[in-house]
């Protein structure tokens, strides 16, 4: 039975009453020091690390202290945030009463209205078996609201083929032609590997990425002899969930993902923010942003690039 579409409006007032609100005044002006960038006030010094743009070297600094440094600065109030949407059929999945495609809503429904209220600039790229929806960079509730119905019209049937979250990375780049503050949504589940292009986007922008999961995709239940769907592959196999064995084997290999995702996001120099459907969006943003707030605080304010040590991606459940 084919799941009811969800009312754009409907979700706006409902997250506007009990999220946004909230946030609006909590966040107001915070994220100026969440995100550092292209702005024209001094946030920190730092010495000059692998990937850094020689343009930000500090030659006086420099010269004093015989090692090369670079400035930070704070990111301009008027910022433009892009929403990169993975909309591909796993993520219209969810084990209780939320998919992960209306967290990604939700989500996007926070996050791109907090900002436009202060006047920033939400735009969005959706990506199926293909990217085949922009949204340019717009402000104002009306605009918030087409993104919403975008994302929502956008989920379709498999066709066979595995999400290529790099390819969709690549095919976005051309797209943000000024420093972005930008979130990629996706499950992450891909056909192929994503961290370069992850990397080089993190390069030029900042960039977090907003990890969607449910936790029937960590640990099976004991529910006897079922049978699974691939959601994209269309691929069906008949398991026998009361096997301890098989119920082990399903977590360990969850647990390799997990650990190969939290590599990739670290090398690529990203922090994660990670959603799972049994989430309160709005808790969850404010636990992100104090864990940034805190990491920058005990790390002297830096940040470090691509390639460089840092803690793995900040879980927020």
């Amino acid at each position: 039975m084919p799941i009811p579409l969800r009312d754009p409006e409907r979700i706006m007032r409902r997250l506007e009453w009990t999220v946004i609100r909230r946030l609006d005044g909590l966040l107001h002006g915070d994220y100026r020091t969440l995100f550092l960038g292209a702005g024209l006030d001094l946030a920190d010094l730092r010495e000059y690390q692998y990937h850094d743009d020689v343009r930000h070297i500090d030659w006086n600094v420099t010269a004093r202290l015989d090692a090369p440094y670079v400035r930070e600065y704070h990111e301009d109030r008027d910022l433009t945030a892009w929403f990169l949407a993975d909309c591909s059929p796993s993520i219209d999945f969810g084990s209780r009463t939320i998919r992960k495609s209306a967290l990604a809503q939700d989500f996007v429904a926070v996050l791109a209205r907090v900002l436009s209220r202060h006047g920033n600039r939400v735009a969005a790229a959706l990506w199926g078996d293909a990217l085949h929806a922009v949204i340019p960079p717009g402000a104002g509730r009306r605009h918030v609201l087409t993104i919403l119905k975008r994302m929502i019209a956008a989920t379709h049937p498999g066709d066979g083929r595995v999400t290529d979250v790099g390819a969709f990375l690549h095919a976005a780049h051309p797209l943000l032609t000024r420093r972005s503050l930008v979130f990629v949504l996706s499950d992450f589940i891909s056909d192929t590997g994503f961290g370069d292009a992850l990397g080089r986007l993190a390069e030029r922008h900042e960039v977090i990425a907003v990890r969607l999961h449910d936790p029937l995709e960590a640990e099976l239940p004991d529910l006897g002899l079922v049978t699974v769907e691939d959601a994209e592959t269309g691929e069906q196999l008949f398991v026998d969930t009361h096997d301890r064995a098989f119920r082990r084997r399903f977590v360990e290999a969850a647990e390799r993902r997990e650990a190969a995702l939290r590599r990739t996001f670290r090398d690529a120099g990203v922090d994660a923010l990670e959603l799972s459907t049994q989430s309160d969006v709005g808790e969850a943003i404010l636990r992100f942003a104090e864990l940034r707030r805190l990491r920058r605080r005990l790390a002297g304010g830096a940040i470090l690039p691509r390639g460089g040590r840092r803690p793995d991606a900040l879980p927020v459940a």
